[in-house]
């Protein structure tokens, strides 16, 4: 693009640092929490996962837009980030399957973004300092007039969310235009009747309810708010809690009929937020991490089994506030030993903290998903017997 045509963007933080730089998508001006993703794909499924809502994420990939965007790699209806920052965009993609360039894209659905800037020293800024609330604007460009619009937003501590990503109504998941290059799962159920799971919408990612279909599950998701005998009254095999934005302490909601569903017995499996939110209904509490984890290539294991894992969060449950009585710790982040895994003692209850479905990301952890669907069989079987 000639300079010429180009806007100027101010992006400022909450300390006061602030970076000139070049418009890209929308014009205006957004806040949102400032964090980074060091993945070196995935752009546009980072940009329509609803677990970004209320953020603005800084790419460390240098060059982003050069595939485009196309409607299978959504994670959800549209874009859910604040905002976008790069190093440099691409205007003119080239890939089979692009549909539409990436700043259009971000411009059709409102999205401002900003490039130009070193992202280098923002990001070790990010790590030194801890995520922070920031504004890019192509409209205000006086910084301290931005700043001061910074400081007047919310933090992430304490805010929920999930309430603007959540389904308003109950559907049940149906994807006729699943790609050709989908890998498929190891097994399926298919030689028996589907099996049941409900997922509680707290900013589900496609890929996810994907990988449930695939495994032969019939999934109906319900809204966040939906109370656990509403749920229980679709007889599931199993329930699945969802990922999701925000501080999971805030989704009390949630926590509540997580410790409802708990007594039920049934088969249930977290991931990112349904796996904080799990932590908290079995008595553990959270806690925000520094910079949080957001990238392709997290390591996670116990034992001597690791796995190379996609992450997406700001908080992290705090082992010690766990009751050992009943769950223990399944899986540990390797790099920062924060807890990655949660499963129950002795009920078919486990949760991760990183995303198994991928999307973008390795499909090392795929096997959670065959894990859920044996539970339910096993439950399934054992409910059998004692009817007969």
């Amino acid at each position: 693009m000639p300079l010429s045509d180009t806007i100027p963007a101010l992006l400022v933080l909450a300390d006061g640092t602030a970076y000139r730089g070049w418009s890209f998508g929308a014009t205006g001006t957004t806040i949102g929490e400032v964090v980074f993703n060091t993945g070196m794909t995935g752009y546009q499924e980072v940009l329509t996962d609803p677990s970004y809502c209320g953020q603005i994420v800084v790419f460390t990939y240098p060059e982003l837009g050069n595939t485009g965007v196309n409607p299978e790699d959504e994670e959800s209806a549209k874009p859910q980030v604040r905002g976008a920052i790069a190093r440099n965009i691409c205007h003119q993609p080239s890939n089979w399957r692009s549909a539409q360039s990436l700043p259009d894209y971000l411009q059709q659905n409102q999205i401002p973004g900003i490039y130009g800037i070193d992202t280098r020293a923002l990001t070790r800024k990010i790590r030194m300092y801890g995520a922070m609330n920031g504004a890019i604007s192509t409209e205000i460009l006086d910084e301290a007039e931005l700043l001061e619009q910074v400081q007047a937003a919310p933090n992430m501590a304490g805010l929920n969310l999930v309430q603007e990503v959540t389904t308003r109504q109950v559907y049940e998941w149906s994807d006729p235009t699943i790609p050709a290059w989908e890998f498929k799962p190891k097994a399926t159920s298919n030689d028996q009747e589907s099996l049941t799971v409900v997922a509680l919408d707290f900013g589900v990612k496609r890929n996810i309810l994907r990988r449930l279909a695939s495994y032969g599950c019939r999934v109906i998701v319900v809204p966040a708010d939906t109370p656990a005998a509403e749920i229980l009254q679709y007889n599931p095999d199993g329930i699945f809690l969802s990922n999701g934005p925000g501080d999971p302490a805030a989704v009390s909601e949630g926590i509540t009929t997580a410790k409802t569903l708990l007594q039920s017995q049934k088969p249930i499996f977290g991931i990112c937020m349904g796996h904080q939110i799990l932590g908290h209904a079995l008595g553990a509490e959270t806690f925000k991490l520094k910079f949080g984890h957001r990238g392709l290539n997290q390591p996670a294991g116990l034992t001597q089994r690791i796995e190379i894992t996609s992450q997406n969060h700001s908080f992290a449950i705090d082992p010690d506030s766990l009751p050992e009585a009943v769950v223990e710790v399944s899986h540990l982040n390797l790099n920062d030993r924060t807890v990655a895994g949660l499963k129950h003692k002795s009920l078919p209850i486990f949760s991760v903290q990183y995303h198994p479905e991928a999307s973008p990301g390795p499909h090392d952890a795929d096997y959670l998903f065959e894990q859920f669907v044996q539970a339910m069989q096993t439950a399934r079987q054992a409910t059998t017997d004692e009817v007969s």
